[in-house]
């Protein structure tokens, strides 16, 4: 195990670890204006909601880790505290690097990067209209962590106003994931799309009391051919399987000549069907036969 104090170790190699380590992050693609009424559009990864009794949203354009200098994003929120933010979608992600570049102050980046720059209703910067999902904001607070290389500029946003596409709503007016196919930042070069096969369920243990992994028999809880998510699954369910169940598998012949040969085969069968979405009959077969 490698230790890394974060106040002693070179705070460039350190940011890599961090932003490898931490992944994947949502991308706010920052639209603001300067005091002149130049426009700005810059993406960030250090960005997520943290509220919705204030909606609040918070993202930071960090300091520049090689010269210490501060973003023309950060510079015009001082300027004036209003800013969108866009999410980004795999249509427009390259689109969105490319904004990313270094231009010069007062190079607009919506036509560098070929975007649809469109007003909006409550703020002064404008909205990009390829993203689906646009958030007007006025800033409440800007918290500077640091003055060095690489310091976070918090920026906490009240969410004034919320535009969605309907395209990429489902019909309880929800957002449907692989209609809006987000992209998350992760380390280096690498990004990861949100839709398709890319995702995947945790169901969340809300409304029922689940067994725990520690009420599971200790031939199933302690077995080695179970991993941790396996073993999460069936901790998750509310009751045991029920003895009927389990006397089925039983008295399942095929499955018993089977096991008998091939003892760990049960451990790939209970596998199959929990990644099928049955852990209580995973259970069941592994209680039977395991």
């Amino acid at each position: 195990m490698m230790h890394v104090d974060p106040l002693s170790y070179d705070h460039v190699k350190f940011h890599r670890l961090l932003l490898g380590s931490i992944a994947p992050r949502p991308i706010a693609l920052a639209s603001t204006i300067d005091s002149d009424g130049n426009p700005n559009l810059s993406p960030f990864s250090f960005f997520n909601a943290f509220g919705v009794n204030p909606a609040t949203l918070i993202f930071s354009p960090s300091r520049r880790g090689r010269d210490n200098t501060t973003k023309h994003t950060f510079e015009n929120l001082k300027q004036i505290p209003e800013v969108v933010i866009n999410v980004v979608t795999y249509n427009m992600v390259q689109q969105t690097s490319l904004s990313s570049t270094e231009y010069p102050k007062g190079v607009n980046e919506f036509v560098k990067s070929g975007f649809t720059a469109i007003p909006s209703e409550k703020i002064r910067p404008m909205r990009v209209q390829e993203s689906p999902v646009q958030f007007e904001c006025k800033v409440r607070q800007i918290i500077e962590t640091g003055d060095g290389p690489g310091a976070g500029n918090l920026i906490i946003c009240d969410i004034m106003l919320m535009h969605v596409d309907e395209k990429v709503l489902n019909t309880n007016n929800e957002i449907d994931q692989d209609s809006i196919d987000l992209v998350g930042r992760m380390g280096g070069d690498y990004y990861v799309r949100t839709s398709g096969l890319h995702k995947f369920i945790v169901p969340k243990p809300l409304t029922s009391l689940g067994i725990g992994i520690d009420n599971l028999p200790a031939k199933i809880r302690l077995s080695a051919h179970l991993t941790g998510n396996d073993l999460g699954q069936l901790g998750n369910l509310n009751h045991l399987p029920d003895q009927e169940l389990i006397d089925n598998c039983m008295m399942d012949t095929n499955l018993a000549g089977r096991y008998a040969l091939e003892p760990l085969a049960v451990f790939h069968d209970a596998k199959h069907l929990i990644e099928d979405g049955k852990p209580e009959d995973a259970l069941a077969l592994l209680i039977a036969f395991a």
